[in-house]
């Protein structure tokens, strides 16, 4: 079969499951895989440009995309004036002797002779720095956070609403990108396995604080409200001009302002997705794409040749954990929440990168084919389970203990189908639905 016929034929049966699901389940939840499934997509495209380019094994994912979700509260809620005015300016005092201690310790670090004279000077430096940033960050902290700490008791942000909400977009990024780059510094030298334990083990870190961090995040209490870039129902439920064209498609008013929203943000994430993937084909069919897969089919190679093998991982972890930091500021804004507890390493690693191994590692095309039909089985194999069971069960008399057992094993289904689909794929297609040219 013609490749090209092949490919798109995939991503024609694909479409035709989510259509199908329109027509069974209804438009809104339709709309729900397609606009999670665009999210799924562009972090699949993170990952793939780490992994698939480059070789980087990195099971961080789920902690840039919480630093991304953390972008959209940052810029999106209105600043509580209280916490600020209680403890914002120690708080900044505070930031700012952390970063400068940590800044002088490198100075000294490297501009020191090494001996026991630097080693002295380090120590002294690191304890008096922090010494000095929790008396200045603690009181601050507990200021902020009795403000009303059912409400609020944070900080908030800088209060942009309206379409200008996409900015959250790529600003979540830039702080998933500046996270890649302290983490880079100090982990891409590791060996691969080392590197996927280290970027675990510092996703773990950047979740604990959004959890207990209260006066940056709300922890547990979660920040709900987020702003949309998008209308809201309630407005457009009182629209008479809307609900007059809303009656036209033989829709309620409540159904049809929510297809609406669902359908303002599809359009954005998909214009966000197409950008990314643009650049990625472009960044693949470039000198550096060629660069960056010889340094990952061969690393002693490269460097033979010149090639600066650290700098370009560097380069590379920082993009590909951008993208996966600007689409958990998108999911955040979708949500309208942020929930800490909820950025779990089965959603947001292991999911991606089954999705990345499915879809064809090494091809953006079949990272974005892999996003949108794992979120698809994700979604939609607890609720077919489930019916197929009860229609199994059917005969057996209510309360049987197998009855029982096999239907609360439905929820379970989806971790069977995830392995089972992985084990057929790196079965009878190793690199995948769409794999690498």
């Amino acid at each position: 079969m013609n490749e090209t016929v092949k490919n798109v034929g995939l991503f024609g049966l694909v479409a035709c499951l989510i259509v199908g699901t329109g027509f069974v389940q209804g438009a809104n939840a339709a709309l729900v895989i397609v606009n999670f499934g665009l999210i799924s997509a562009i972090m699949a495209l993170g990952v793939n440009l780490q992994w698939g380019f480059a070789g980087l094994f990195n099971i961080g994912v789920m902690g840039f995309v919480a630093l991304g979700g953390l972008a959209a509260v940052l810029i999106g809620m209105p600043p509580t004036t209280e916490a600020i005015a209680a403890g914002g300016g120690r708080m900044l005092i505070a930031m700012v002797v952390g970063v400068a201690t940590i800044i002088g310790a490198v100075m000294v670090y490297c501009r020191m002779a090494p001996g026991r004279t630097r080693t002295v000077a380090l120590i002294a430096l690191l304890i008096i720095g922090f010494l000095c940033y929790r008396a200045l960050f603690d009181p601050a902290r507990d200021a902020i956070e009795a403000v009303n700490p059912a409400g609020t008791g944070y900080l908030g942000g800088l209060g942009i609403d309206g379409i200008w909400m996409v900015i959250a977009w790529p600003v979540g990024g830039m702080l998933a990108a500046g996270a890649a780059w302290v983490i880079g510094k100090t982990a891409l030298g590791l060996r691969s396995d080392y590197l996927a334990i280290a970027t675990l083990g510092i996703a773990e870190i950047i979740i604990a604080v959004l959890k207990n961090e209260d006066w940056l995040s709300r922890g547990v209490k979660n920040v709900v409200g987020v702003p949309r870039p998008t209308s809201y129902e309630v407005d457009l439920q009182a629209d008479p001009a809307f609900v007059e064209r809303a009656a036209g498609f033989g829709l309620d008013p409540v159904l049809g302002s929510t297809i609406y929203v669902k359908l303002q943000y599809s359009v954005l994430f998909t214009i966000v997705l197409a950008i990314v993937l643009i650049l990625a084909q472009l960044a693949l069919a470039s000198p550096w794409g060629r660069m960056m897969r010889a340094i990952r089919d061969n690393e002693v190679a490269a460097e033979a040749m010149g090639k600066d093998v650290t700098a370009r991982h560097l380069q590379i972890f920082i993009l590909g954990s951008a993208i996966c930091g600007m689409a958990g500021a998108m999911m955040t804004t979708l949500d309208s929440q942020l929930t800490p507890a909820a950025y779990q390493p089965l959603r947001f690693t292991f999911l991606i990168w089954v999705m990345v191994i499915v879809g064809g590692s090494g091809n953006n095309f079949g990272a974005v084919l892999g996003g949108f039909l794992i979120w698809f089985l994700w979604i939609q194999v607890e609720p077919a389970s489930a019916y197929l069971l009860a229609a199994i069960t059917a005969p057996l008399a209510d309360g049987s203990a197998l009855k029982d057992h096999l239907l609360d094993g439905a929820a379970h289904m989806r971790l069977i189908t995830m392995g089972l689909v992985l084990l057929l794929v790196l079965r009878f297609a190793p690199r995948g639905l769409i794999p690498e040219r």
